[in-house]
């Protein structure tokens, strides 16, 4: 067992699972969805659906994490025993939790390094359970941050949205062209860049194809790796995201873990409605 007590700490923008984030050891930061007359906390004050049913009469905005909850969450690690910190935060080309974390962390008592995933959702999930093993199986802090960040490449996302007009509102288009249009019914499936940033890996005409052509995406990614695990994500779009997992677990039975879940109500902000995002994280 690991002698050094290592704590992780994560935004809620990376969708970790259940199962992990309830770990005595992993704490979470949420990030802020923000109302005209009301600020919620990620997660703990509102859920999803809560975001959906108030998108057709206002669509809120997002910010990182409050001062005042990071300062919360860093006392209770203190408070709790832990001297170091693997923290690992969305995508710094996407969020500014990334460099608040890392300003802090030149400032606290404790230990911590900070992730930049240059990922987002569940992407940036797979990296935080990757973390949470690596402790598990003895490894030093530092052995711990070296090998995080040499595997950040390892992890990709993919999503498809029903529309971009979420993504452009919230003025995280990134690379992705907005000019795709509805009329030619073409689906733009999105990814995250070597900088962390958004852009469009493939433009599929018609929606089935384009769920479809995620697996020709995964194919690539896994190639001739043997130990691989995947993340499914939905916003809003279980039937979908069923019927893509019956066909993730046909195509790729050799997968580690098949994980599945619906997105934040952070991301949901930028994403709106129908978003079905996949994770894909090769682990030899």
């Amino acid at each position: 067992m690991n002698k050094e007590k290592i704590a992780i700490l994560v935004d809620s923008g990376t969708d970790l699972p259940t199962a992990y984030s309830q770990l005595p050891n992993v704490y979470t930061i949420p990030l802020q969805v923000i109302y005209k007359n009301q600020v919620y906390r990620d997660k703990i004050d509102i859920t999803p659906e809560e975001v959906y049913k108030r998108l057709p009469e206002e669509i809120p905005s997002t910010s990182l994490p409050a001062g005042s909850e990071i300062a919360k969450v860093l006392t209770k690690i203190m408070t709790d025993g832990y001297e170091k910190i693997i923290a690992v935060a969305i995508s710094s080309g996407l969020s500014g939790t990334y460099n608040v974390l890392r300003l802090l962390a030149e400032d606290t008592e404790l230990e911590m390094f900070v992730l930049d995933t240059k990922n987002i959702g569940i992407a940036a999930g797979l990296q935080a359970i990757h973390a949470i093993e690596l402790i598990d199986e003895g490894k030093s802090w530092h052995e711990i941050s070296q090998q995080l960040e040499k595997d950040v490449p390892k992890t990709k996302i993919y999503f498809n949205v029903a529309t971009l007009e979420y993504l452009q509102k919230g003025g995280r288009i990134g690379l992705v062209s907005s000019l795709i249009g509805t009329a030619l019914r073409l689906f733009p499936t999105i990814s995250c860049n070597e900088n962390g940033i958004y852009y469009t890996v493939a433009k599929t005409r018609g929606r089935k194809k384009s769920l479809e052509h995620l697996l020709t995406l995964l194919k690539k990614d896994i190639g001739t790796h043997v130990r691989y695990r995947i993340a499914i994500a939905h916003g809003d779009a279980l039937e979908e995201a069923l019927w893509l997992k019956g066909l993730i677990e046909h195509t790729f039975p050799t997968a580690e873990k098949i994980f599945f879940d619906t997105i934040s109500p952070a991301l949901v902000v930028h994403t709106g409605p129908g978003l079905i995002g996949l994770g894909v994280q090769v682990l030899d």
